[in-house]
């Protein structure tokens, strides 16, 4: 896959409006639509672009709390990695999960109806998870920059 100008364009406009039309889509990168359809399949294909999604806005739905979570391990080992990670795959609240340098081993992006459905989530998920010794919260305010917003 070449990644050029044209290819930067096109993942640029998907991730600000993953519903673009590919006639829209080609007429604001400058190629036909048969050549756009074309390389975003490609795309798509070469697993460049993974997916779709909505975006859904959490002060209009039930989930009102974001909570940035770091998670340190009692070893570093590829087993202890292997082992939480599958079991952090398996927990519906966690909505991002990243691995880390620094200070702790993981950074989880956890989302929950309030206060007492965090303590849950973090009494029953994630105190339980395998190999697990710290776990530090953070709420979130509100966001200040989300890339698919406008």
């Amino acid at each position: 896959m070449i990644f050029d100008r044209m290819t930067d364009a096109i993942l640029r406009h998907l991730q600000h409006d993953g519903r673009l039309s590919n006639a829209d889509l080609a007429q604001r990168v400058g190629l036909s639509p048969s050549a756009c359809l074309r390389r975003v399949k490609l795309l798509e294909k070469n697993g460049i672009i993974q997916g779709y999604r909505a975006i859904i806005d959490r002060n209009a739905t039930r989930t009102m709390a974001t909570v940035i979570v770091q998670i340190t391990l009692e070893r570093q080992t590829e087993d202890c990695l292997r082992r939480f990670e599958s079991h952090v795959r398996d927990c519906p609240d966690v909505k991002e999960c990243y691995l880390m340098t620094g200070d702790a081993d993981y950074l989880l992006r956890v989302e929950a109806q309030d206060m007492s459905d965090y303590e849950r989530i973090h009494k029953e998920e994630l105190s339980r998870m395998p190999g697990v010794v710290r776990i530090q919260s953070n709420f979130a305010i509100r966001p200040v920059v989300q890339t698919w917003k406008n």
